[in-house]
């Protein structure tokens, strides 16, 4: 399996379905397996996410999406303006109400990075296709984020134990 497309989207939160949906359809329509389909499309999902939140538009204003299918992974990426900081994986606290983004990417990921080219930087993930296996299982990347989100519940856990107790470390204040 062999594709690849390119699409240059608003600087806009309307683009992430936009692109979502595209991706998702492109993807089945070449017989992709549905749980690389939906690493794909979440991982697409972040990176457009936190460069609408983070980062300029391009010149153009625009954002430029693209996914390559090639033997037994998926290439997405998402290329835009620049921001002040570098993208890169947070450490957010349990009461963070964002910054899991690149976290969920590298749970679902092979691997991303970041590749800059004069005032564009672009952030790309690598799914890997899964053959199927005799058990027919097909989604190690769901693996991966069945262990961060188990990880994400002991955190939780752990904020529960620390708000119930009475030495003034309610809610994980000390």
């Amino acid at each position: 399996m062999r594709a690849s497309s390119v699409v240059l989207l608003p600087h806009a939160p309307s683009s992430v379905a936009i692109a979502r949906r595209r991706l998702s359809s492109e993807l089945r329509a070449l017989g992709v397996r549905p749980g690389a389909v939906d690493d794909a499309v979440v991982i697409l999902s972040e990176l457009l996410s936190n460069a609408l939140r983070h980062a300029r538009p391009l010149e153009s204003g625009q954002i430029r999406v693209r996914w390559e299918c090639n033997g037994d992974d998926i290439e997405v990426s998402v290329s835009d303006g620049g921001a002040m900081t570098e993208p890169r994986r947070g450490r957010p606290t349990l009461s963070s109400l964002g910054g899991r983004g690149l976290g969920i990417v590298e749970a679902l990921a092979e691997c991303w990075g970041v590749h800059h080219d004069g005032d564009c930087t672009t952030v790309w993930a690598v799914v890997h296709v899964p053959q199927k296996t005799e058990d027919g299982d097909s989604a190690p990347g769901m693996a991966h984020a069945a262990a961060f989100a188990e990880e994400f519940a002991e955190d939780i856990a752990e904020l529960q134990r620390t708000s119930s107790g009475v030495d003034g470390s309610r809610h994980g204040l000390h």
